[in-house]
């Protein structure tokens, strides 16, 4: 953590993380723009943020893509806030923001962790039914293969639908499909209620891409959940939802046990 709060110590850095904040998922030359900065500066602060975990990147051909972190912060708020209501001061939060800035765009949602395992294994534990089950309570049926569909099955009830496809499958390095259909049925189940599915249903799909890396004795895993439209719903409930399954995930793959299972409402707030 010493680390984060360096980082976060520069007013220079908290704006590019401000930058990501509204519109994550930028490349150098749209952080530059903007900020009183050279490019080379720019650069030098990317770097302090990302060795402190709270910016990753993924490339794309020849470009580097920018995103806010979640896990670092999240952890934070763990150590901290664990003995307060953290709803509260959610909602407080939310309330000042609103207040003090106009709606930001947020169009995706990005997490890193480092798990104790190998690609292999974690290639698995995102593939495998087996391991699917026990983290997330969801099984896959598909072939893996890009442009195949996907089945989802989760508490009980079956989602099929010719839009939900795998997009790129390259084991055991890179993994993107898109999500699932928000039915009635699925959402019964979860205990959603109307006017959240309907806000659900309206939305454009979006997709999920895993970015799996060796690092060192550990695989640096990066989640990129994307393609919200503004405002979006979804993006709500998966960006607190996130946080908990990978944690399930790193438990399982480093300990054999998991934790206590996500409550609904953790997808849902």
């Amino acid at each position: 953590m010493d680390e984060v709060f360096r980082a976060l110590a520069d007013p220079n850095r908290r704006r590019l993380l401000d930058s990501l904040n509204a519109r994550n998922g930028q490349r150098l030359r749209e952080l530059c723009d903007g900020l009183d900065m050279a490019r080379q500066s720019v650069s030098k602060h990317l770097a302090i943020l990302e060795e402190a975990n709270l910016v990753t990147t993924v490339r794309r051909g020849r470009e580097k893509w920018h995103y806010l972190n979640a896990a670092p912060i999240n952890a934070i708020a763990d150590r901290w806030m664990h003995r307060y209501d953290r709803r509260r001061a959610a909602a407080l939060a939310d309330l000042k923001q609103a207040l003090e800035s106009a709606l930001m765009s947020e169009s995706a949602f990005s997490y890193t962790t480092f798990i104790k395992t190998t690609p292999e294994q974690l290639w698995q534990a995102l593939t495998d039914p087996a391991f699917t089950r026990r983290y997330w309570g969801v099984a896959f049926e598909t072939d893996w293969r890009p442009g195949s569909t996907m089945t989802w099955e989760e508490n009980g009830q079956r989602i099929d639908d010719p839009a939900q496809v795998v997009l790129e499958a390259e084991p055991p390095r890179r993994l993107s499909y898109t999500w699932h259909t928000p039915t009635p049925e699925w959402a019964a189940a979860a205990g959603i209620d109307d006017e959240t599915l309907a806000a659900l249903a309206a939305e454009s799909r979006s997709k999920v891409t895993f970015e799996i890396e060796p690092h060192g004795q550990t695989v640096k895993l990066t989640v990129i959940h994307d393609d919200f439209p503004d405002g979006s719903t979804m993006r709500q409930m998966v960006s607190t939802g996130w946080p908990h399954l990978l944690s399930d995930l790193k438990t399982l793959l480093e300990t054999g046990e998991t934790l206590p299972p996500v409550p609904d409402e953790a997808w849902q707030n």
